[in-house]
């Protein structure tokens, strides 16, 4: 549903469906005709193994880019392209969803501020899986792992994309937080210090005792593209909000850039962070 300049839609992650099923086996059966593992084929499509898998089982959309990368190794015949534009999606699949994991794939840069739990690229399986059973209605075993598993496959992009600048803002009550226990905490905290020793990885935190916060609105992410497009995302109790709108999207930026300028910087940041994980 079109919503004031971006997409608003129910739910959150994608739905399998047998389209999405049956396009999976076909790629699987072309790779393994092709005679490469799922490790040798996503190192030649961009995309980690478990990436992969998700795709041939059907949990995970394929893209454009992908379709395209995979006809390059596999022999450029056009049936994937074909099949391609046969599969459907379930009608319960979020529209912001496809176009956003889309577009962080060809991010440049990619901003994040959270105020309510560790964004997921920063998460650890156990705080995930933590977080994820906090939900209501509760999750069943087999919707809980492939929640993970998405989640999980998701953080490749810091490890896949050297190139593109990843920005976190953390409200600091949300690191003194004990989502799972002091043991999960700790792991989640030595697994954002580590992250930090990426050279395009940067953690801000903004700290409890603030007078002035930009972001008070809610948790939001912006990504910049290499060919310089702008968008942003939000989400809500019910909804996520892809925004499209240049004049929106500009405005999320300046509240983005202004609570960089009232969080701790990096160093700082590094150092609290130290002390809250040396109090857990």
């Amino acid at each position: 549903m079109k919503h004031d300049g971006g997409w608003m839609t129910q739910g959150g992650e994608p739905e399998s469906s047998d389209s999405m099923k049956t396009f999976g086996g076909f790629v699987q059966g072309l790779r393994e005709h092709a005679g490469l593992s799922r490790e040798e084929f996503g190192a030649r499509v961009h995309l980690s193994k478990h990436s992969v898998a998700s795709i041939e089982l059907g949990r995970r959309l394929a893209d454009e880019r992908f379709v395209e990368l995979a006809e390059g190794v596999l022999g450029d015949t056009g049936a994937l392209r074909r099949a391609f534009r046969f599969m459907a999606r379930q009608p319960g699949l979020a529209a912001w969803f496809r176009m956003w994991a889309r577009l962080e794939r060809e991010a440049a840069s990619l901003d994040t501020y959270e105020c309510r739990i560790l964004p997921g690229l920063l998460q650890t399986e156990a705080y995930a899986r933590a977080a994820f059973s906090n939900n209501i209605p509760l999750l069943n075993e087999e919707e809980m792992e492939a929640q993970l598993q998405a989640r999980m496959e998701r953080q490749g992009l810091l490890r896949e994309r050297a190139n593109t600048s990843f920005s976190f803002i953390i409200d600091e009550a949300v690191l003194r937080s004990l989502l799972g226990g002091p043991e999960v905490m700790r792991g989640a905290l030595d697994h954002i210090l580590t992250c930090m020793d990426a050279r395009n990885v940067q953690v801000q935190i903004m700290a409890m005792n603030y007078k002035e916060h930009a972001c008070l609105a809610g948790p939001l992410q912006l990504l910049e593209t290499e060919d310089g497009r702008r968008f942003a995302y939000a989400e809500g109790q019910q909804h996520g909000w892809l925004i499209t709108d240049v004049k929106e999207v500009v405005i999320v930026g300046q509240r983005y850039a202004t609570l960089r300028s009232q969080a701790l910087p990096p160093g700082d940041s590094k150092d609290l962070l130290k002390q809250i994980r040396g109090a857990l």
